[in-house]
């Protein structure tokens, strides 16, 4: 690692971890950067995930502390995420650098289209359904949730959200309760398989979880009048260039 990729990192990594709390979708920005500095794909996208890790044990901390977290029901869910989450990472293990990049690049864009549009706050929950049949059905759900968590997981945070909205009616306090725990369970196994297929670098890996982490812890205590707006237009602007420099420039 060089001082200017450490600096950059972590810039990256805190800027992430901030726009995490404010509005969701760091992971757009900190895949692309560790790909620009040279990572292959697939290292890459298991670097990112240690610094998911940190930042998602802090979160699941500070909810259980507020008393928000419910372990029986999404324990439930992080189960069938974490076994798809194998299939995942072991999909982005072995697939080329440049159809991933261009994959990513699409699904940059998608997820861009979400965080404007944000589908998920106009979702109801389905009360008429069975209780069981509820359960079952987010199972699978979040079964296919884990393949996507653990091939890129850039936008799964959103996915989750308008699942349990739909399906639970829950808080959406409670809602990011259990998100934080189903990515930080997947992630780990996700982790795994790209520790065993040596896709990992640690020391762009460590700077980025302490950039995350700084970046969540910042963006809890300071709640700027509009700053989520700010975010947006800046994540808007950053996604786009990153998105075209992907796909084009693989």
């Amino acid at each position: 690692m060089t001082i200017l990729s450490f600096l950059a990192i972590l810039g990256v990594g805190i800027g992430a971890g901030f726009i995490n709390v404010i509005a969701g979708g760091g992971s757009l920005l900190t895949l692309p950067i560790l790909i620009f500095f040279g990572l292959p794909s697939a290292v890459a996208n298991g670097t990112n995930r240690i610094a998911l890790m940190a930042q998602n044990i802090v979160a699941i901390i500070s909810y259980r502390k507020d008393g928000y977290f419910d372990g029986k029901f999404s324990l439930l869910l992080a189960i069938p995420a974490l076994i798809g989450s194998i299939v995942g990472a072991q999909i982005a293990v072995n697939i080329p650098d440049d159809l991933f990049n261009r994959i990513l690049s699409i699904v940059m864009i998608v997820v861009l289209v979400i965080m404007i549009w944000k589908p998920h706050k106009n979702l109801s929950a389905a009360s008429s359904q069975d209780s069981r049949m509820k359960k079952v059905g987010l199972v699978l759900i979040f079964f296919f949730i884990g393949i996507y968590g653990g091939f890129i997981q850039a936008g799964v945070g959103f996915v989750i959200i308008a699942a349990l909205t739909l399906v639970t009616g829950l808080s959406l306090v409670k809602i990011n309760s259990i998100k934080v725990f189903v990515v930080a369970v997947y992630t780990l196994s996700a982790l795994v398989v790209f520790v065993v297929n040596d896709q990992i670098h640690w020391g762009y890996g460590i700077t980025l979880a302490i950039g995350t982490s700084l970046g969540a812890f910042l963006g809890s205590k300071f709640a700027v009048k509009h700053g989520d707006k700010w975010i947006q237009r800046f994540l808007v602007v950053a996604v786009i260039a990153m998105a075209i420099r992907l796909f084009f420039f693989t």
